[in-house]
């Protein structure tokens, strides 16, 4: 892999997944050119590339562009050898950075974080945005269901500021792995609570705040003085138009070789798969309703890659875990 090819990312500013990546971007030093797209749908500067795919971000590195922010910070931790990794080194920090990745995005944090945004908020009283994101989630959320879901949220995010409170920073330490400096593993604990914790009226400030965690509220502030000194000490990244972004990418190199489908994989043999099946590929949990169908180019048990439809422009990286693969009849995927 290349660290020479442009880096593509598409996300808009309030988003907390490209947050993680933005972070990423930073603390590491790596630079980037942005495409800064609405926060609800349509997207047609992702539509230019064949893409479907509804969630935020997306990023490409030549003409591979990949999926999910797991596999996107997995990918950018193999470019650019000569800078710094951010992510751990031995077998128990490697532990502790999976584990604390899990807990944020499958175990549930962010979804208790989602039903804490405060109902008040104009975008969310914004008809589009309703709808939008009723597609989105698969769920009609009423003000009525918010309000109930409301105290459980609480609960749960009480619970993870606790664990980190009375185990990790419990020793005073800095970061999570007692680095000197923020690593990936302070990325994976830190932006569902980063986010709530600058949202105003998202958290009960007698339930959660400050005096109850100080610890891991000095390791948010830490963390963003981290970034912020991080972000001004690099040059501002470069805002394209989709126009332009679909120049820089389809004008490039792929970032990877093609790969092969494994043939002993166990969706492979159950569904017949082999290289150049027509498939379809999409995320088990928001935004399903999205789903890109194209020639299956490589399989794997950590990474699914297709030619989208629209052909010869780019090819879609998703990993495996979150995505289900399936054969796909005709030119689209009813599934």
């Amino acid at each position: 892999m290349s660290g020479e090819l442009p880096i593509v990312l598409y996300h808009y500013a309030y988003s907390p997944y490209a947050r993680r990546v933005v972070w990423y971007l930073h603390l590491r030093g790596i630079p980037y050119t942005q495409c800064l797209q609405p926060p609800i749908l349509p997207r047609p500067d992702l539509t230019r590339l064949g893409i479907k795919y509804r969630r935020i971000p997306i990023l490409s590195v030549g003409r591979d562009v990949y999926l999910d922010t797991r596999l996107i910070i997995a990918k950018l931790e193999q470019l650019f050898p000569s800078i710094p990794k951010l992510g751990a080194s031995s077998l128990d920090q490697k532990a502790v950075e999976r584990l604390l990745e899990r807990l944020s995005v499958d175990g549930g944090v962010f979804t208790s974080a989602m039903r804490l945004i405060p109902a008040d908020l104009p975008l969310l009283k914004d008809p589009k945005f309703q709808r939008d994101r009723a597609d989105f989630t698969g769920q009609k959320l009423t003000r009525e269901t918010a309000a109930a879901l409301r105290p459980e949220a609480v609960n749960e995010i009480r619970q993870v500021m606790d664990l980190l409170e009375t185990t990790l920073f419990a020793d005073g330490r800095d970061w999570i792995l007692k680095s000197s400096n923020p690593t990936l593993a302070d990325i994976e604990a830190v932006w569902p609570l980063h986010w709530l914790s600058s949202m105003p009226g998202a958290l009960p400030a007698d339930q959660v705040s400050a005096a109850q965690f100080p610890k891991v509220y000095a390791w948010i502030q830490r963390f963003q003085k981290a970034v912020s000194a991080a972000k001004a000490s690099q040059p501002k990244p470069a805002t394209v138009s989709g126009e332009e972004a679909e120049k820089l990418i389809t004008q490039s190199p792929f970032n990877e070789a093609e790969g092969q489908v494994d043939a002993a994989d166990g969706l492979a043999t159950f569904h017949g798969l082999s290289k150049g099946a027509k498939v379809a590929v999409w995320p088990t949990d928001t935004g399903a309703n999205h789903r890109d169908v194209g020639k299956l180019v490589s399989l794997t048990p950590t990474e699914v890659v297709i030619e989208p439809e629209q052909g010869g422009k780019v090819r879609l990286h998703a990993p495996r875990h979150g995505f289900r693969v399936r054969p796909a009849e005709g030119p689209t995927a009813n599934l």
